[in-house]
């Protein structure tokens, strides 16, 4: 499969297992990932299932199952197009949903931290306690042997006291944790709470690391452009939003000519707020 079979792939899984037509007598009926009482919202969403859902089906998920299912298929589509780029990223990686960063070599300091002030009560209510965050989405690379640093010429000596504090190389990693390489939030919609639950797991991870900084990214179905400003916009915590169907809303938006819509799409794309979801393995390559 290339990049295009995959992200069609993508989006027939997403129209089986995730989007629901809701019925509704008195606003009409409307696509799971709308707000129903936003008519701008509604018709969007109207607009992207058209072009990718040939048989949408009736019905309601609660807000808990899609997001589940939301980061499940969001997490294969990652992998599988990770994967093509094997030979611009090699590497041993790993995918996992909902796992605690502690679990990581530039985290793995926080589970003592979170042990001490569950018994110091005094210190939490000082300093809190919401050190650990748990990523939707984490993608993990394997530290390497000196053998695989060393297949193409030696580069490095085991008795040599050289290139001994970095955990990348696995000699130094005596826990032998994996580097946290991204970093992916999965929000089905978006509605205020979500975007600052998603900013707050972006500071804790940019100021609790010890060492490299993963990448920080969030992946959205999202119909309306000013709500994926509330997330998208600005710099320092989030790298990008991506779109789960980019090309699709776009064309729904020319279709319904919503100039408030229309100048914020303008404003995140080509001020690099927002990218299609084809775009995120490349990102996660660099």
């Amino acid at each position: 499969m290339d990049l295009q079979d995959l992200r069609k792939e993508y989006h027939k899984k997403i129209c089986v297992d995730l989007f629901r037509i809701k019925k509704n007598t008195r606003k009409g009926d409307y696509p799971n990932n709308a707000d129903g009482d936003s008519k701008i919202s509604v018709k969007i969403a109207w607009g992207i299932l058209n072009q990718i859902c040939k048989n949408p089906q009736y019905g309601n998920l609660s807000g808990q199952t899609a997001g589940k299912k939301f980061q499940e298929i969001t997490k294969e589509f990652v992998e599988k197009s990770f994967s093509l780029l094997h030979h611009l990223r090699p590497g041993r990686w790993h995918y996992f949903l909902e796992t605690e960063i502690s679990k990581f070599e530039q985290y793995k300091d926080l589970a003592e931290i979170e042990k001490i002030l569950k018994k110091e009560k005094q210190l939490a209510s000082t300093f809190g306690q919401d050190y650990i965050v748990k990523s939707d989405i984490i993608v993990g690379r394997e530290p390497v042997s000196d053998k695989e640093i060393n297949s193409n010429r030696k580069i490095v000596d085991k008795d040599s006291p050289l290139a001994t504090f970095t955990p990348f190389r696995m000699k130094n990693n005596q826990d032998k944790k994996q580097i946290l390489h991204a970093s992916i939030s999965c929000k089905w919609t978006l509605r205020s709470d979500r975007a600052q639950n998603i900013r707050t797991e972006a500071f804790n991870l940019i100021r609790n690391r010890k060492g490299k900084l993963p990448h920080v990214v969030a992946v959205t179905a999202e119909p309306t452009l000013t709500r994926i400003a509330s997330l998208a916009l600005g710099t320092g915590d989030i790298d990008c939003v991506y779109h789960f169907a980019l090309h699709e809303l776009i064309e729904a938006l020319q279709e319904i000519q919503d100039e408030s819509q229309l100048d914020m799409l303008s404003i995140l794309v080509e001020g690099k707020r927002l990218r299609d979801i084809s775009d995120l393995p490349f990102d996660l390559a660099t």
